[in-house]
């Protein structure tokens, strides 16, 4: 068995998707006074729909696999591109950036769970000690780094709403890791993006039309929102999801996991640039917490 080697391009490669989803966290801050955070999810993939389809459009033709298989696809859009970003948005107006990518970042104890409740993978004792570690850093940044506070706990929306985005995020990836879909689609990420992005804007037009019934919602519309939206397509959206495959492809996904978690420390960054968010000690201390967490838990 050959091992994969991690050189600086597959290294450069890792890293571009945590920057552009920490981007993606920031820019979701900047813009909650200009467009409802459902509405902003809706049309970040409408616009993510019109690049792909020059890329894998031949996917949408009869003949091609993606019908008979609507109902997988069907739910792969609702996680993926319905729920978890309109959450994540939606988590922005209450949370800041760097909460929001850090309690994103307790995703090895979501996958650990479903995996163990519903797909029957055992959990290693390493496994339990990271997904813990992880545990008690989320827990840092829902108590604001006051452990007495978490007995009196009264979590910002949010936060709750990150969670749940999470939670969605990681049986979207369990969903991903099984395979029933033809192999040609697969293979081809743009057509296999493209078949859940059509299918998640479905789902993300009914929350976007239920968000402008059910609220006050409106756009202000300029240059800073045709920036911003043009950001969220372009980067997060198709090059972060195009550049993580081809990373994992070289250096694997257990290699690749350790990148993901770079993303609470570039939205440290940005948030500081950006937004005047400057990161506090707990900040730090559940940053630890989390990547020990996963580095134990990788641990063979």
């Amino acid at each position: 068995m050959t091992t994969a080697r991690l050189t600086p391009s597959t290294a450069a490669l890792l890293t571009l998707p945590p920057l552009l989803w920490a981007g993606n966290a920031v820019v979701g801050r900047l813009v909650t006074g200009l467009v409802p955070p459902v509405t902003l999810n809706f049309l970040r993939w409408a616009l993510a729909l019109a690049i792909l389809l020059p890329l894998g459009g031949w996917v949408l033709r009869p003949g091609n696999g993606l019908w008979p298989h609507w109902r997988r696809f069907a739910l792969l859009g609702l996680l993926g591109v319905g729920l978890y970003n309109a959450l994540q948005y939606l988590a922005l107006h209450t949370s800041t950036a760097l909460n929001v990518t850090l309690v994103a970042s307790s995703m090895p104890l979501w996958m650990l769970a479903l995996g163990r409740l519903f797909f029957s993978t055992p959990v290693t004792r390493p496994q339990l000690l990271g997904a813990l570690l992880s545990m008690a850093g989320v827990a840092v940044v829902l108590a604001r780094g006051d452990w007495a506070q978490l007995a009196r706990l009264k979590l910002v929306p949010g936060d709750v709403y990150m969670l749940a985005a999470t939670i969605g995020w990681a049986w979207y990836s369990w969903l991903l890791a099984r395979r029933a879909e033809p192999e040609a689609i697969r293979a081809d990420w743009a057509a296999f993006l493209l078949a859940q992005v059509l299918f998640g804007l479905g789902w993300s037009a009914l929350m976007t039309a239920g968000e402008w019934a059910l609220t006050d919602a409106r756009i202000q519309w300029g240059w800073p929102l045709a920036a911003a939206l043009l950001f969220v397509a372009v980067g997060p959206a198709v090059l972060a999801y195009r550049f993580w495959g081809l990373g994992v492809q070289r250096a694997g996904p257990a290699v690749a996991g350790f990148f993901g978690n770079l993303t609470p420390l570039f939205a440290a960054v940005l948030s500081a640039l950006f937004l005047g968010e400057a990161p506090r000690l707990y900040h730090a201390a559940a940053f630890a917490l989390i990547v020990a967490g996963i580095v134990v838990s990788a641990r063979r």
